[in-house]
């Protein structure tokens, strides 16, 4: 009789396991619940792999430098021969010039309203970890567009029901808005809040791209859709689809704190017949190359007026410009100090999921030549995460890998990328070009 009873509930268990299983996979109860399982996962890997402790640590900058000494020497060595025209010299990271901006004339701004509000905006509460998708889709319903975060993500996030997809960069934004919507979309970096209150004061809500940090959490990426700002009170009101609608953000908050963290960077949505505005009240910024060469001077002057983690993010947001600039030994040297700043940062301070967001290093470094500087920033990263779901970062490993002799160890990782999202058109084209369908 005991083993009957001993079989009956052995039973019982393995039946309520598979209901509870089959019940957690239905669509209402697995949105509900699949974030908290994957918070608590995620809470448990990083007990045991605390990703505070890990310090990427570059080994390409001393031979760097080595081999371009060792080139200027050789250039500077007198010929015996008829002398001809000097052969340009190795110039050394420390001495990369940026170019600068031409100067333009000055234009006196139109004075615009001390207070602005747009109204029309739909708030959404976003779902897990879907605070790109659901921003996106408020910025979107300002300009009349039928849609909601789900739309969003089936292009921004589209393994989300397979894995979950850690970043949404502001041009796959961008990307959405020109191919799916009868809109446009530009995206700029290096802005200040005269220049976010001028756009909403025209009309246009801005989405911007800052830091984050709730209570016991380590420090996230986090989007807002500025509508509305009010100089005597001195703040924006924001659309967060994480706190509330009409949320009010200080200035302060947004250009001497968190803003920073991401270069300062923000995506308009305008009809394509209002073009004109848009560029005009942008200015300067409006060439996409006169943009990064501003904000790369921003970025510098501001290394020498901050300290701790405001002054890792200013040496990266240097790298990341010149990165955008082409410049990718001046970057590669930027990014160097930025990581060397981060190492001296208390444990709890530092931002390590920066490379969720940012891949600008991994660029800077393999065009300089420094591939396995790629492959084991790579390596630091997707260790932070309990699966390997960063199609950036394997990415550029994967071109890294190929670059120093393992085209098998490469070709998994692009295979991989493309396979976490199918719309990243750069691992789709190197597969092509190796002759292989995209999955």
């Amino acid at each position: 009789m005991r083993k009957r009873f001993l079989g009956f509930s052995l039973l019982a268990l393995i039946v309520c396991c598979l209901l509870g299983t089959g019940a957690y996979y239905l669509p209402p109860m697995h949105s509900r619940l699949a974030w908290r399982v994957a918070n608590l996962r995620s809470q448990v890997y990083y007990y045991f792999n605390p990703p505070q402790e890990a310090v990427f640590v570059p080994q390409g900058q001393q031979t760097q430098i080595d081999t371009l000494v060792q080139a200027t020497l050789q250039a500077l060595v007198p010929s015996a021969t008829t002398t001809a025209p000097p052969s340009p010299t190795a110039t050394l990271p420390a001495e990369t010039a940026t170019p600068q901006p031409s100067p333009t004339s000055t234009l006196i701004p139109t004075p615009i309203p001390d207070k602005a509000v747009l109204s029309g905006i739909i708030h959404e509460y976003q779902q897990m970890n879907n605070c790109g998708p659901a921003t996106l889709a408020m910025a979107l319903s300002y300009w009349g567009w039928q849609g909601d975060q789900r739309d969003t993500r089936a292009y921004l996030r589209p393994s989300f029901a397979v894995v979950d997809d850690k970043n949404v960069n502001p041009q796959e934004m961008a990307d959405y808005v020109q191919t799916h919507t009868g809109l446009k979309a530009l995206v700029r970096v290096g802005g200040d809040v005269e220049l976010l209150k001028r756009l909403v004061a025209a009309g246009f809500p801005v989405v911007i791209e800052k830091g984050f940090q709730p209570p016991k959490e380590d420090w996230m990426g986090h989007y807002e859709v500025i509508n509305g700002y009010d100089d005597e009170r001195g703040r924006f009101i924001t659309q967060d689809s994480y706190i509330m609608a009409d949320f009010p953000l200080p200035y302060e908050q947004v250009t001497e704190r968190w803003w920073r963290d991401f270069n300062r960077v923000y995506l308009v949505i305008y009809p394509a017949e209002r073009e004109r505005e848009v560029l005009s009240i942008l200015g300067a910024h409006a060439d996409p190359e006169a943009n990064h060469q501003l904000a790369a001077q921003a970025a510098l002057d501001e290394t020498t007026a901050l300290s701790g983690r405001d002054l890792f993010f200013a040496w990266f947001n240097r790298g990341s410009n010149l990165t955008a600039l082409g410049d990718y030994l001046g970057a590669a040297q930027a990014y160097d100090q930025a990581f060397a700043k981060y190492a001296d940062l208390p444990k709890g301070e530092r931002p390590w999921r920066v490379l969720w967001y940012q891949s600008g290093p991994y660029a800077a470094y393999f065009y300089s030549g420094r591939h396995q500087d790629v492959i084991d920033l790579a390596n630091t990263t997707l260790a932070f995460l309990a699966q390997p779901i960063l199609e950036e970062s394997l990415y550029w490993r994967g071109l890294a890998k190929e670059a120093l002799g393992d085209p098998q160890g490469g070709l998994a990782d692009l295979q991989k990328a493309v396979e976490l999202n199918p719309n990243f058109t750069q691992a789709v084209v190197e597969l092509q070009r190796r002759g292989i369908q995209a999955p």
